[in-house]
C-alpha cells in the first residue's frame, strides 16, 4: 500500500481514533513464513509507525518448534489444538521462541522500525498458572484427561513493560513464555496471550493472522469466506466439525478477548499485506470478524 495513493485525510477518517490506542497483531509461522514475507510484514508495520500508530506484536512458532524437536528426534503431541509440553519441548520451544524473535526484530529494524523483542514474563508482564488437565480425544481417540505439562493459564498482565515502549516509539515484539507465582517457565499458546495482552491494553482490536484467509464454511473451498460471524455461530461451526483443531484456540482466543472488552477480533490471512493494511486503515472486513453477537 503506497501512502500517496491514500490521502490521510480522505481516505483514513478513523486514523485520529486508531492513533489514540494499541493494535494487538498475533503471527506464527504457518501465517508468514520466509525472509521475503517477514520482509514484506516488517514494511507494513514501518508503514503503521509511519501513521502515528502503536502496534503491538505476538508472535509464536509452532511449525518451526515442531520442526526442530524433529531434528532432535523428538515427537510432537497435541490435543485440542494445544501442544503437550513436557520439559525436553519446553526447552526446545524457548530456543526457537527466542531465535524467531530475534529474526522478527532484525526485520523491522531492516525496515526503519525501533523494536523490542521480549518473552511474556519480561519485567512480571505475563503471570501465569499452570494449565489444569483438560478433557480430550488422545492419541488413540479415546476420550481421557490429558495433562498438559508445561503449559500456562494467563492469570494477569502487567501491561507497563509494553506501555513504556511504545510511549519512546518503539514497537514491542512479546513471545509466549510466561512464568508462574514461583518462577517457573510455562509454555503459553500465542494466540491467548495475545489476547490477554489486547485485553489488558483496553485495545479497539486484536488481529490474528492466519494461514487461510479466515473462517471457512467449507475447509476445501476458499471461497466459502465468512465475512462475520458470532461467539455462537463459530460454536455450531465447532460443533458440527467444519472448525477444529488449530483454528479452536484462536476462536477461544477471540472469544477470551471479546468478554475481557476488546471491541473487534479478526482473523485474517497472511499472504497479502494489502488485507492487514486495509483492515486497520479503513475498518473494512478483509477475513472474518468474530463478535460476541
Amino acid at each position: 500500500m503506497q501512502m500517496e495513493q491514500y490521502p490521510i485525510k480522505d481516505k483514513f477518517p478513523r486514523l485520529e481514533q486508531l492513533r489514540q490506542n494499541h493494535i494487538v497483531i498475533k503471527f506464527g509461522g504457518n501465517a508468514i513464513s520466509g525472509h521475503d514475507e517477514l520482509k514484506r510484514f516488517a514494511k507494513d508495520v514501518a508503514m503503521m509507525r509511519s501513521l502515528g500508530l502503536q502496534p503491538v506484536l505476538v508472535h509464536g512458532g509452532g511449525p518451526e518448534i515442531t520442526r526442530e524437536m524433529r531434528l532432535r528426534g523428538l515427537e510432537p503431541r497435541k490435543v485440542a489444538g494445544l501442544r503437550i509440553t513436557d520439559t525436553q519441548t519446553l526447552e526446545v520451544a524457548e530456543y526457537v521462541l527466542g531465535r524467531i524473535n530475534r529474526e522478527i526484530v532484525k526485520a523491522l529494524k531492516g525496515a526503519g522500525v525501533d523494536a523490542c523483542g521480549m518473552p511474556g514474563h519480561h519485567g512480571g508482564m505475563m503471570r501465569c498458572v499452570r494449565k489444569d488437565p483438560i478433557l480430550a480425544y488422545d492419541e488413540e481417540g479415546n476420550l481421557a484427561t490429558v495433562d498438559l505439562g508445561h503449559v500456562g493459564d494467563v492469570e494477569s498482565i502487567d501491561a507497563k513493560p509494553i506501555t513504556l515502549l511504545t510511549a519512546s516509539g518503539m514497537v514491542p515484539v512479546v513471545y509466549p513464555l510466561g512464568k508462574d507465582d514461583d518462577g517457573v517457565l510455562v509454555n503459553v499458546n500465542a494466540d491467548t496471550a495475545a489476547a490477554h495482552i489486547a485485553a489488558a491494553l483496553d485495545c479497539e482490536e486484536l488481529i490474528l493472522i492466519t494461514d487461510v484467509p479466515g473462517i471457512l464454511a467449507d475447509v476445501n473451498d476458499s471461497e466459502s469466506l465468512l465475512d462475520e460471524v458470532s461467539i455462537k455461530q463459530v460454536d455450531e461451526l465447532i460443533e458440527g466439525g467444519v472448525v477444529k483443531d488449530g483454528m479452536v484456540p484462536k476462536i477461544e482466543a477471540c472469544r477470551l478477548a471479546l468478554e475481557k472488552g476488546v471491541r473487534a477480533t479478526h482473523m485474517l490471512g497472511g499472504k497479502d499485506s494489502e488485507h492487514l493494511l486495509r483492515q486497520i486503515l479503513d475498518g473494512k472486513h478483509r477475513g472474518t470478524k468474530i463478535t460476541n453477537g
